[in-house]
């Protein structure tokens, strides 16, 4: 691997978002580490996909609430071949449900993993930037981590969570000239949302049509960017014109 190519982390990129994203890295030059827990077909297709664009990459597996083997993981990448240039905390899901029904365990379950894998993927990442003084940290927080919405308390508030943190660490990082944005996705075409009726969905986005996974990873792509040095602290929305 030439040491030009920047190294990006995309983790939860064996489907939906980060698999869109972690091929459009690989498309604009980056050399793509995806990661995945569980899904390890899908993240073999994440990287044959890849491979197929005549990009370079490779797989991580590990648990993003696990912090003691995200820790041993990711030391290990750096140690190797030195800082990351980019990490694209993407991991993520739902346990959607009314908070009168909302079980402690579908609580801890998004939290732990939605925001706590902030803390337990960034974290271990930062030095090796700091020494560098370059690099940029996306987090993929949500439209309902800026609106709120019905039956997604949890998830809300682990979205939300992400913006203050992203803020707060933009702040602590900038002089080192490292970039830390949210990006605020709407309703995307995932699985995530293969249960909502889209019949309730659609009156609420001005465009009329969901978004597609590819716009959302346009963006990341950018804000990995030389050009986009400029840019931090920010929460970008793609959800088609919801308010």
């Amino acid at each position: 691997m030439s040491e030009e190519i920047k190294r990006v982390l995309v983790t939860g990129a064996s489907g939906g978002i980060g698999k869109a994203v972690a091929i459009a890295c690989a498309r604009a030059g980056y050399y793509v580490i995806a990661h995945y827990n569980h899904s390890k077909e899908s993240a073999e297709d994440t990287l044959s996909k890849i491979c197929s664009e005549g990009a370079q990459g490779e797989l991580i597996q590990f648990d993003v609430t696990d912090r003691t083997e995200c820790r041993q993981k990711l030391e290990a990448l750096t140690e190797k071949q030195g800082a990351l240039w980019g990490v694209v905390s993407n991991a993520g899901i739902t346990h959607d449900n009314t908070f009168a029904g909302l079980s402690g365990e579908e609580w801890d379950a998004v939290v732990h993993t939605n925001l706590d894998s902030f803390y337990n993927v960034v974290q271990p990442l930062v030095l090796p930037m700091c020494r560098k003084k370059a690099g940029r940290i996306i987090t993929v927080s949500s439209i309902s981590g800026i609106m709120g919405n019905r039956g997604q308390v949890n998830y809300s508030a682990s979205k939300a969570g992400l913006i203050g943190a992203a803020k707060a660490l933009a702040v602590e990082l900038a002089s080192r000239h490292i970039t830390v944005n949210a990006i605020a996705p709407g309703v995307i075409e995932t699985d995530m949302i293969k249960d909502i009726p889209l019949d309730a969905v659609l009156p609420s986005i001005p465009m009329k049509r969901l978004g597609k996974p590819e716009e959302v990873a346009s963006l990341a792509v950018f804000l990995l960017s030389e050009q986009a040095g400029y840019i931090t602290r920010q929460v970008i929305s793609v959800n088609g014109g919801m308010v």
